[in-house]
């Protein structure tokens, strides 16, 4: 049956995190009921921006949908629900990480899938990264059976989030569909040029010129790394506007062992991003220069905290609330861009609008 879009249009945000997926979709016009995460520690961020939506303190494997439908309120079977699916990407990430400790997040797509069985949702809506689109031990292809058996149309594939408001390439495995009716595809992006570096940090940004170790407060959180002598050494040797280790490579003292003649791998560590291209993808340790290109173009230090959250596009009131700079940098790197979200809730509503469903 044909129906337009309304107020009724709500979600419910799994893994959560700090709230990038929320905000966005918020933003877009769709009310979010809960956030659901098994990470203590994101409870303040994710509350601080999102109310009223709750923060479900659960690990999803211990989660009823019973009790899910107690807590939000929602029914099985309801049009207009859509359940966001956006789980812990470390396993499939193509960045080495220690996987024996992300292992157990792996296969969280199955324990969501109970979920989307047990509730039957109007909508699907997925992001994670794009290695679990490609990898042969992925839990995916079975959970797409699983969408076909149960009537979903669905349109699925990797994005470039900068195609899709975010100054950053951050490529992206994204999953939208219904079981109301088909033609629901993902968005297609369209490339801006002002999507680059310059026009979200710097001075002109309100981004005043800081050193490496500046402590901001908690509020503005424009703060950044402290540096050993010889890391602040290297980047004061590093040209600005996107220069490279190579720059200090000859000099004994500052050349690191593990790269000694082998200066074509991992050739963007300790890099300063360029001001005229979007952002490399902002993980979880941006704000530490030896972790990719993460240098500030052309200030001799690691992007600062509120920088990279700007780049991931939250906005500059969105509170982060952690014990610790390393906490807070994790929140950031690991949300979905609020500006990816916010275009994925519209494509919907516009889905909706146009008479598909």
């Amino acid at each position: 049956m044909s129906h337009r879009y309304s107020k009724n249009l709500r979600a419910i945000d799994f893994f959560c995190g700090a709230g990038g997926m929320s905000f966005g979709l918020q933003k877009a016009g769709i009310k979010v009921l809960a956030g659901i995460d098994n990470d203590f520690s994101c409870k303040e961020t994710y509350l601080a921006n999102n109310r009223p939506a709750k923060f479900i303190h659960k690990d999803i494997s211990d989660l009823s949908s019973d009790h899910l439908v107690n807590i939000t309120d929602v029914s099985r079977d309801d049009d207009n629900l859509i359940l966001v699916g956006c789980s812990p990407c470390q396993y499939w990430s193509r960045i080495q990480t220690n996987k024996t400790k992300s292992e157990a997040t792996a296969f969280l797509l199955k324990e969501f899938q109970r979920f989307v069985y047990e509730l039957n949702p109007g909508f699907i809506l997925i992001e994670n990264v794009p290695g679990i689109f490609k990898s042969r031990m992925s839990y995916l292809p079975s959970f797409l059976t699983f969408l076909a058996s149960r009537d979903y149309h669905f349109d699925d594939g990797i994005i470039n989030s900068n195609m899709f408001g975010v100054p950053q390439n951050r490529y992206r495995y994204v999953l939208i569909g219904t079981r109301l009716s088909d033609g629901l595809f993902l968005p297609k992006g369209r490339k801006n040029e002002n999507l680059v570096v310059r026009n979200f940090i710097g001075t002109k940004n309100n981004f005043p010129r800081i050193k490496a170790g500046y402590r901001d407060n908690p509020t503005r959180m424009h703060t950044a790394a402290l540096l050993s002598d010889k890391n602040l050494e290297r980047i004061k040797r590093t040209p600005h506007d996107g220069g490279t280790r190579e720059s200090w490579k000859d000099i004994k003292d500052l050349q690191i062992p593990a790269y000694k003649g082998k200066d074509t791998i991992f050739r963007n560590v300790y890099g300063r991003m360029f001001w005229d291209q979007p952002a490399p993808t902002i993980t979880t340790r941006f704000n530490s220069l030896s972790n990719g290109r993460f240098g500030h173009p052309e200030e001799n230090r690691a992007i600062s905290l509120r920088e990279g959250a700007t780049l991931q596009t939250f906005p500059k009131r969105y509170i982060f609330k952690a014990p610790n700079q390393a906490s807070i940098a994790r929140q950031i790197g690991n949300a979905v861009p609020p500006a990816l979200s916010k275009r994925l809730g519209k494509h919907i509503i516009k889905f909706i609008n146009n008479g598909k469903v």
